[in-house]
């Protein structure tokens, strides 16, 4: 526990800026229209593949012996990061599909 304490009064002001940013991109996402949410949404999701290339670098970090705090974190900013990727370029795609002509039989 006192490691945890120790943690959080090294790095108090990253952690405070992330709480901030938390709070500022949820009332900047509430203010949005639901018109433009879509094309937000999905091209804010394909910018997010930097995630992914910051889960590889933690991965390449870490200590592959056992189980570690970095391995665990690479691990998931990976998943994360694909699944976020993938979902955006989903929505993208059936969005566009919305615009498109139907073919008249």
């Amino acid at each position: 526990m006192e490691q945890v304490l120790l943690y959080f009064n090294e790095y108090k002001e990253a952690i405070f800026i992330i709480i901030l940013s938390i709070f500022l991109g949820i009332e900047v996402i509430s203010n949005v229209p639901s018109v433009l949410h879509t094309p937000l949404m999905s091209g804010a999701n394909a910018i997010s593949g930097v995630i992914i290339i910051g889960g590889i670098i933690l991965l390449g970090h870490a200590d592959l012996s056992g189980f570690s705090l970095e391995l665990a974190l690479g691990i998931l900013a990976v998943l994360f990061g694909t699944l976020n990727v993938a979902g955006g370029f989903v929505v993208t795609d059936r969005m566009l599909d919305m615009f498109k002509k139907k073919k008249s039989n």
